[in-house]
């Protein structure tokens, strides 16, 4: 490679602000202020630093002090976490502003406090890489982990992890970091849920467990039953899918609810993984693996805020996000779906996306649940084989796969979503001490627990003993398909009192009606409020995904100094995603699997952004790349087409044969040929690398294209930093920071910027 990359890994602090960067990449910038004086400073995690050396520095929140060469900062404000950025090994550490130095080094702050709810901001900081080489990252030698009170159940939050080579090194999420304040629910909601309690029948009760599919959920049934829930599988939508055909729906059920005999509201659940994908006209956002990429968390957080409203507008108050997933295996179909390889980012992303979908910037509720799946240790099965078997330890299990569970639950999650997989021989969404002794006992979770679609039902059992199992092990509600609700009420009948104990049934309820409580669902007026339908996949939404695909892309070859490219024509254009906003969106847009072509509304392609940059006369378009009049250089746009799920696990990630040859016809063409990669996780690379002067990863960036000409054009300079190691052949993979042996193609943290 000509360049030298530059590497920077932010400890993102769990408070949920940005780390700084200094402009082109010269000097860090400072620490993320406290955002109010209801944030108290967090105390120092434990992890170390990484190879690189340096110790982290200490600023404050406020302005977050400056750097010195030394990598410490000033006493800074009273409000937030540790800000300040460490020096290098070799000496580039220093300048004034947070640890800057040349453009291989520049360091950056930590974030501060969060929300006026937040007790306490989490260390910021980074730790330093060596000329060039990795940072210290996640499990070999950590970056620095959150300290400091958990509200909720515990009064304590447990310090960043320890550093340890090679196994789990210092967390970001720290084990507790920053957090809401106080306990959640709150016990004001708990006696609201009580009082209820003892109004309820047993059918009542069992109705506020059923989620039901809205194919066989009509309003006349909520209000006859009392149902508490409903949701959309993949693809399943109202006759006219729109903001406002689902807003209507949604007004629908929840009036129905108002009108049965206990009142008790609804809420409606579905896959919104990247936005409200699954709603016409909503804007599509990055998947996590390229926000992961960003390392960039005041934008995570404005982007769960955008989703929440848009999940507000459309009637989707429900949403089964965020992935908080560790993904080891690129092998996994839902590798795109966490936000990369190491416990570190999907902790410390999980919180700023949890936070930012169920709580405002004052720490008041949005309306909107989140919930974290799926637990536990679906990223880590064999072979990475979607809902498979997990391997390793309880020792292995906890410091890689829980920790992630321990930061949304102190960061007030109020619900979470079971696993499909199998641990040690038993199935997640029956295992009673992972449930119900882990998640609700050790680790305070107050929310309520959500099966998986038919996650009861698909156990080798009947449905009836299923579902007892289920209960019996910690699940409180029944994401159901296929079913009605007089049968579902009579199976938990038939389970209340022999099987499962009348106390089971109501922990479940008091969780479901208590995290109802907290969305303030009780004072709310039962409809949609259509001011914000409107502002549904609005310009200014549109805007910071825009934002989000820039800082997503992670630059991997720039040979010659090839990218920027100049904005003169003729460019040729090619590769079957190059024009196709269905293969920029991938899986859960607008159906399960994501649908090929440009079906998706609102969405803007890569050709039409590269148009609007050049003229249309001055890109030359064929899908193979074989049309190059008058061009010097090409833009092969290539990668996978969408899939979910299981139907995305795949033994061969190797670029297609119709991909290879667009970018060689260009390249034979003699044209200095960049390649684009829209693929949701890293591909082999080896069938493209002489062809191609440049590759940048673009992920699955969502409706908006002109991200990524924003990039190739130099209007935006790169900062993306892979969130996974790039392996270099299939049998490579599993291949993650931190082991033994780790010689990848490009490693965890690379990035080229210019």
């Amino acid at each position: 490679m000509n360049k030298q990359p530059f590497i920077l890994i932010c400890a993102l602090a769990l408070a949920g602000v940005a780390c700084g960067q200094g402009a082109n990449n010269s000097a860090g910038g400072s620490g993320g202020s406290g955002m109010s004086s209801g944030a108290r400073t967090g105390g120092a995690g434990q992890g170390a630093a990484g190879t690189g050396g340096g110790d982290t520095g200490k600023g404050g929140g406020g302005a977050g002090g400056t750097g010195t060469g030394s990598g410490a900062t000033g006493s800074g404000g009273s409000a937030g976490g540790s800000g300040g950025a460490t020096a290098t090994s070799t000496g580039k550490g220093g300048g004034s502003t947070g640890g800057g130095g040349s453009t291989n080094t520049g360091g950056v702050a930590g974030g501060g406090g969060s929300s006026s709810s937040a007790s306490v901001g989490g260390v910021g900081g980074t730790t330093a890489q060596d000329a060039g080489a990795m940072d210290g990252g996640p499990r070999a030698g950590g970056l620095a982990g959150g300290g400091g009170q958990t509200g909720g159940m515990s009064a304590a939050g447990a310090p960043g992890g320890t550093s340890a080579a090679g196994t789990t090194g210092g967390s970001a999420a720290g084990g507790g970091g920053a957090t809401q304040s106080g306990a959640f629910p709150t016990q004001a909601c708990l006696d609201r849920a009580d009082t209820l309690l003892g109004q309820m029948t047993a059918d009542e009760k069992y109705a506020q467990m059923l989620q039901m599919e809205r194919a066989a959920l009509t309003t006349a049934l909520v209000t006859q039953y009392g149902v508490g829930s409903g949701f959309s599988q993949g693809g399943s939508a109202p006759a006219t899918n729109s903001p406002t055909g689902w807003a209507d729906m949604a007004d629908g059920y929840r009036q129905a609810a108002l009108a049965s005999r206990i009142k008790i509201p609804f809420i409606y659940g579905a896959d919104e993984v990247h936005g409200i994908g699954t709603v016409k006209g909503a804007t599509v956002f990055p998947h996590n693996v390229g926000l992961g990429a960003t390392r960039d968390a005041a934008l995570v957080a404005q982007i769960a805020n955008l989703t929440a409203s848009e999940g507000a507008g459309c009637g989707v108050d429900f949403l089964f996000s965020p992935v908080v997933a560790v993904a080891l295996n690129e092998r996994w179909g839902r590798t795109y779906e966490a936000f990369g390889e190491t416990t570190d980012l999907a902790s410390s992303m999980g919180v700023v996306m949890t936070k930012g979908i169920q709580f405002t910037s004052t720490g008041a509720a949005t309306g909107i649940l989140a919930s974290a799946k799926h637990y536990l240790g679906d990223g880590g099965t064999t072979n990475g084989v979607n809902n498979g078997v997990t391997t390793g330890d309880e020792t292995t299990l906890r410091a890689i796969h829980l920790e992630p569970y321990r930061a949304v639950v102190a960061a007030h999650i109020g619900s979470v979503m079971a696993s499909y997989s199998t641990w040690q021989g038993t199935k997640m969404h029956i295992n009673k001490t992972m449930l119900t002794d882990v998640l609700k006992g050790e680790l305070g979770f107050g929310g309520f627990v959500v099966s998986d679609f038919n996650g009861c039902l698909q156990l080798g059992m009947t449905t009836q003993a299923g579902l007892g199992a289920c209960l019996n092990a910690g699940i409180d509600m029944f994401m159901t398909y296929q079913q009605t609700v007089p049968a579902m009420l009579g199976y938990f009948a038939a389970l209340v009192p022999a099987t499962v104990p009348q106390s089971r049934v109501d922990d479940a309820v008091r969780r479901i009606i208590a995290v109802k409580c907290e969305m303030g669902l009780f004072e709310a007026t039962g409809k949609v409020d259509r001011t914000v339908t409107a502002e549904v996949g609005s310009a200014a939404h549109r805007q910071v995904a825009r934002q989000a695909v820039q800082e997503s892309l992670v630059v991997l070859k720039n040979d010659g100094n090839l990218l920027p490219l100049a904005k003169t024509g003729p460019v040729a254009l090619g590769g079957k995603s190059a024009d196709n906003t269905g293969n920029q969106c991938g899986g859960w847009t607008i159906t399960w699997q994501g649908t090929t072509g440009n079906g998706v509304t609102g969405a803007t392609s890569v050709r039409q952004a590269l148009e609007a940059v050049l003229g249309a006369n001055q890109v030359v378009y064929s899908l193979d790349g074989s049309t190059t009049t008058g061009a010097s250089v090409g833009i092969a746009v290539i990668g996978e087409t969408p899939y979910a799920e299981g139907k995305g696990d795949s033994a061969n990630l190797a670029i297609a044969a119709a991909d290879v040859t667009a970018v060689q016809n260009m390249k034979q063409a003699g044209l200095k040929t960049v390649v684009v990669l829209i693929a949701g996780r890293p591909m082999i690379l080896d069938s493209i690398m002489t062809s191609a002067d440049a590759i940048v990863m673009a992920w699955l960036p969502g409706s908006e294209g002109a991200g990524v000409t924003d990039v190739l054009f130099g209007d935006a300079h790169p900062s993306g930093k892979l969130p996974h190691s790039w392996p270099r052949s299939m049998a490579q993979i599993p291949i993650n920071y931190g082991d033994a042996t780790y010689d990848p193609l490009y490693p965890f943290g690379f990035g080229l910027t210019y």
